[in-house]
This record gives structure tokens, C-alpha cells and sequence, in this order.
């Protein structure tokens, strides 16, 4: 039985890794800050808490991580956790560097030191190359970042890509486009736009507050994109793969999609709200995931479209 470590195991990435790892027949010990006082409302709506060993530990402090990998010598470790808001790491800028890149080279020094055969998998972003000219993106473009939170997510990917060359650590990132489900929280824009499309369905005179709706985004379904996460660190050698459907949507289709699949007319129901707008912002979003396709045989099902149907249908209850 292999063991694996996740941290971040309470967000909606670590819940339907914790579910696939559980199905693979996998030990998984979660990390959370605090395991007595977290609700681990995602791992009850999997119906998977009481099959998982949850500590409590800090990313964040090197001791707590030296003592988790010490306590469970994992086969590999997943490092889910970290500030994972584009929008609120503007108003959070410390917190977010620090809860990605310090953290991740948290994990990065405990695996060095101990010198123990673990595989480490870094959740990386999209936002990492920032805006890309209409362009797909590969794992050799550049990376530049538009918002705190893309700095961060690029220097732990810096990170990863260093320590596996300088001390032959087996490390990879996942650089991931947005991944969605019923399980994001209501601050991402998507379930945003799904919950209060199905109270005006329901009768809510609300209006839907959005900002820039041209926008454009790969948008995937999460529970496969954690099935990519595992597969690099089955790979014989390490490696980083962009993760992603390679097809692009302006926020104003998934919009569209989500009221369409509850037979209302979004213009009716959506008001502009300058407020909401970025101080920088990435206008268009396009990925090349042929990579992870010929090295792992992974391949996005769903895009964007898909994934509006079935945030719909999981808000009503039909899944």
C-alpha cells in the first residue's frame, strides 16, 4: 500500500485527489492548519472523511513539515495548499507569496534534507504566462505573470525545476489551467455565476454582478484533472505538463451556457460592475496540453461548456 501526503486537502483539488487516491488504494494522511477545527466540508460531500488520517500541521512552519514527512515517510506528497484566489491575492500579496513559494520551498528543503525516495507534485497555474497573444502556450513559452498570485506560482515553479536539477530530486508541477466543480467556493466567478443563476431560476429578483465578460479561459473539470496529478508522478522520470482542455471560452459564453442549461436569458439577469475589474488582468487564456497526451495518455472530456452543464447540475442536485 502506498502512502501519500496532500496538502491542501480540504480545498476542492485535494478533496478529489484524496477520492482518486482512496479508489487506488492509497494511505492518505490530509494536512490541514488545523484538522480539529477545519470543517472538511468538500471530504464529507465525497463522502470520504473517515478514510482519511488528517494531522494538523503548517505548511508554513518547516518544523510542522519536517515532522509530517518524518511521521508517515509518504511515497509521494502533494502540495495542494496555498492562497488560491487570482483576485484576492491583489489585496493579499504577502500572504500569497508567502502560503505558494515559501511553502512549496518548505517541502522542497524537508525532502533535500532527509534525503528520503519521495515524489513531490507542485500545483502550478496557467496564470503563470500571463496574457499570450491569441497564442497556445507549451511548456517552453515564457512565463509573465500579471497578478501576485502568478508571481508566486512561477518562482515555486523556479523552485521545483532547481532542486530536481541540483540534487536529483524526483519533483514535478502540474501547470494547471482553471479546473472547476460544485466544490470551488463561491468567491471563483464560475460557481458564482452557477449559484445565483439557479436562485433567479428559483424566483431571486437578484441581478448577477460580473465585470469583464470578454474575457477568455480554458476552462476543465477538476475531478480529471487530478488523475493528471497522479499520472507525473507515476512517469520513471520527472517532469513538469501543462494541464488544460486546449479550448478557450470567453467568460460571456460560460455565462450564456449556465442560464441557457436553466432556460433563462443571461442578459436579463447580469449587471456590469466596474468595480470588480483587476488592476491587471489576462484578456485571453490558450493552452497546448499535447504534452501530458503523449507522455501520461491524459486528455482533457470536458471543456468549458461541459463544465457549466454540470456545475448546473450539481447545484440542482442531479449529481
Amino acid at each position: 500500500m502506498k502512502t501519500a501526503v496532500i496538502f491542501g486537502v480540504s480545498g476542492q483539488d485535494g478533496a478529489f485527489l484524496s477520492k482518486l487516491l482512496l479508489e487506488k488504494k492509497y494511505r492518505v494522511t490530509g494536512v490541514s492548519r488545523n484538522a480539529d477545527e477545519t470543517l472538511f466540508a468538500n471530504l464529507h460531500k465525497l463522502n470520504i472523511y473517515n478514510r482519511i488520517e488528517l494531522v494538523s500541521a503548517s505548511i508554513h512552519d518547516f518544523r510542522n513539515v519536517l515532522q509530517v514527512i518524518s511521521d508517515f515517510q509518504p511515497d509521494e506528497i502533494y502540495n495542494l495548499a496555498g492562497q488560491s484566489s487570482v483576485a484576492l491575492s491583489f489585496g493579499k500579496p504577502f500572504e500569497t507569496f508567502e502560503s505558494i513559494s515559501i511553502a512549496n520551498l518548505n517541502l522542497l528543503e524537508v525532502i533535500r534534507i532527509l534525503k528520503v525516495p519521495v515524489k513531490l507534485y507542485n500545483a502550478g497555474s496557467g496564470d503563470c504566462f500571463g496574457n499570450t497573444n491569441g497564442e497556445a502556450v507549451n511548456e517552453n513559452s515564457a512565463f509573465k505573470p500579471r497578478s501576485p498570485y502568478g508571481v508566486a506560482k512561477a518562482a515555486a515553479y523556479w523552485q521545483v525545476a532547481n532542486y530536481r536539477e541540483a540534487y536529483n530530486i524526483f519533483a514535478c508541477t502540474g501547470i494547471l489551467f482553471n479546473h472547476e466543480s460544485f466544490l470551488r467556493p463561491e468567491r471563483f466567478v464560475t460557481r458564482k455565476i452557477v449559484k445565483a443563476a439557479c436562485r433567479i431560476a428559483e424566483g431571486s429578483s437578484e441581478k448577477l454582478l460580473l465585470g469583464n465578460l470578454s474575457i477568455e479561459r480554458d476552462w476543465g473539470w477538476a475531478p480529471e484533472y487530478v488523475e493528471a496529478m497522479w499520472l507525473m508522478l507515476q512517469q520513471e522520470k520527472p517532469d513538469d505538463y501543462i494541464v488544460a482542455t486546449g479550448k478557450s471560452y470567453s467568460l460571456e459564453k460560460f455565462v450564456s451556457e449556465v442560464f441557457k442549461n436553466l432556460d433563462l436569458d443571461w442578459r436579463e439577469h447580469v449587471k456590469l460592475d466596474k468595480s470588480l475589474l483587476r488592476p491587471t488582468d489576462i484578456q485571453t487564456i490558450r493552452a497546448d496540453p499535447g504534452k501530458a497526451k503523449r507522455v501520461l495518455g491524459w486528455e482533457a472530456c470536458y471543456n468549458a461548456i461541459d463544465v457549466a452543464k454540470l456545475m448546473v447540475e450539481a447545484e440542482l442536485g442531479h449529481i
